[in-house]
């Protein structure tokens, strides 16, 4: 019998014929295919609850089943036709299909989590072995799963008898002590973990593992399966796609296809040439290195996370200010050589200060109070500081944040639970509409410290040390998992996880975040008003 947590967790599985479904019965009608739609992030499982109120309309399920017809690539007919079902009742991924966010949907197709190691040498263990083969063959196949990420970027995979690792790969039956027990033969094989959850991957050990055999269940396949969502990696809708949901069997001359090329490397990079690297193994196995915010350079943010200002400058560095000292932002984390002093590097620049936004002629400028400072990279202007009264009039003094927002190219301000909207080209540039409830921005907090609108579409909002991804085209809080807010220190500073991150790192199994909405509607603002410009 599988429970209710088992059939709307959506851990990250794979599965064979039952679909870990309640029963092994097959997808025949419409209470079953919502149950399975419910499942795997096609339909809100509350639609499912009668105490919920409710209504499971007809639009909804049409509105599903075209839905993952269009994730399957299948005929748009919003209706349970033989080819949908005969799709539905594959062998596949138990993980919900809409995990992460997918990067520009019209062009790349692939899915990112939105977790990865933020070390290029990752080392893993095989604590427990299968019953059915072979100790050699077992650590060969395995090594060949990670070689298959490896020989397209620059991670390296080390496998090592002691100490700390970053995945840990075991065999296991039943309940193993992690929440999501085995099923059984020709039920679940294998479950793993996003690298914010420490990257593990479990396989159940009443499979029949094989090798290069089309009888049994291939375990290179599926471990170079389970291993790119140990390293952040979700579900493609590209059905050549190893990462596609739907487990194609043995395939005697497999590779990659471009689709995962494409998402491995948007987390970590292209393949490049390299001199051999050290041999000492990193330390840190909790998402951070030496030279991130876990070590000396980022000791203070990782202490208290919370922030003065954010902001990215033209050169396409970001810079955090907190008091009187300011750090850049990797893609690990925090540089080596800083904190440094914001008075040292910004001549004429106060500390605590405000906001700070970077506009389209590549100037950045600088609030505190009732002042403005302007800077072309790490220069400031003669004449400054102004009053912002002069310089961006109708914007109110002592703000929280300011940034240009992706949807309209239009500068905004928030102060306390209000905002403004500052458009330079109309007069006046902001409107008498203004200002606006913070409400109107769905799940953001009042009083944010500052916020950012980064290379990736995404703005980020930052208040108390957490953070929150705001989806500008959805125009709300992304649904992830793990939920917003998260921890700044962690996500942005690479600061080792707190001890409460670490419980959920090795406890807690990956469960699949509600899908993304991927409305085209820019609108900022309540009641349907779509910005202008």
């Amino acid at each position: 019998m599988v429970t209710l947590n088992r059939l709307f967790g959506a851990a990250v599985t794979l599965c064979v014929g039952a679909l870990a479904m309640p029963s092994a019965k097959l997808i025949s009608g419409t209470t079953s295919a919502m149950l399975y739609f419910s499942r795997f992030g096609y339909m809100n499982p509350k639609v499912l609850n009668p105490q919920s109120g409710s209504l499971l309309s007809e639009e909804t399920i049409r509105n599903s089943i075209m839905d993952f017809q269009a994730f399957a690539g299948l005929n748009l007919t919003g209706v349970l036709d033989e080819e949908t079902l005969e799709v539905m009742n594959l062998p596949r991924c138990g993980v919900k299909d809409k995990v992460g966010f997918g990067t520009n949907a019209r062009r790349k197709r692939y899915a990112l989590q939105g977790s990865r190691w933020r070390v290029k040498t990752i080392t893993y263990r095989i604590t427990k072995y299968p019953r059915g083969l072979l100790k050699n063959d077992v650590d060969r196949e395995i090594a060949a799963a990670f070689q298959v990420w490896e020989d397209v970027t620059d991670l390296q995979f080390q496998r090592t008898s002691s100490g700390k690792v970053h995945i840990e790969v075991r065999f296991e039956k039943g309940e193993h002590g992690d929440g999501d027990p085995f099923d059984g033969p020709g039920g679940t094989l294998a479950h793993a973990y996003f690298p914010i959850y420490g990257g593990d991957a479990h396989f159940d050990d009443s499979e029949v593992w094989t090798l290069r055999s089309n009888r049994g269940t291939n375990l290179f396949q599926v471990a170079a399966h389970e291993f790119g969502h140990s390293l952040g990696l979700s579900h493609s809708d590209v059905r050549s796609s190893l990462m596609a949901p739907f487990y194609r069997g043995y395939e005697s001359s497999f590779e990659l296809d471009q689709d995962d090329i494409k998402g491995i490397q948007a987390l970590y990079g292209k393949k490049t040439t390299r001199p051999t690297p050290a041999t000492q193994p990193p330390t840190n196995v909790a998402g951070g290195d030496s030279s991130s915010g876990g070590g000396e350079s980022g000791g203070i943010l990782c202490r208290d996370a919370s922030i003065d200002a954010i902001v990215t400058l033209s050169d396409k560095k970001t810079y955090v200010f907190k008091g009187s000292q300011y750090w850049e932002l990797t893609d690990k984390g925090v540089a080596a050589g800083y904190p440094r002093s914001i008075s040292a590097d910004w001549e004429g620049l106060p500390s605590n200060i405000d906001a700070a936004f970077t506009w389209s002629n590549g100037n950045t400028y600088f609030f505190k109070d009732d002042n403005y400072w302007r800077f072309n990279g790490k220069t400031g202007t003669s004449g400054y500081p102004k009053k912002i009264s002069k310089g961006f009039a109708g914007v109110p003094n002592n703000i929280d944040a300011a940034f240009v927002w992706s949807g309209n190219g239009k500068i905004y301000f928030f102060k306390d639970s209000q905002y403004w909207r500052f458009d330079p080209t109309q007069r006046p540039p902001v409107r008498e509409s203004y200002p606006k409830p913070v409400s109107n921005w769905e799940n953001l907090p009042d009083n944010i410290d500052d916020a950012l609108q980064y290379s990736n579409g995404y703005t980020y909002f930052f208040k108390d040390g957490q953070y929150w991804r705001f989806n500008d085209r959805a125009f709300r809080v992304d649904t992830a998992e793990p939920n917003f807010p998260r921890p700044a220190g962690y996500w942005w500073f690479g600061c080792p996880a707190s001890g409460s991150q670490m419980s959920a790192v090795h406890k807690n199994p990956v469960y699949a975040p509600l899908p993304s909405n991927d409305n085209e509607d820019d609108t900022l603002d309540a009641g349907g008003q779509t910005p202008s410009g």
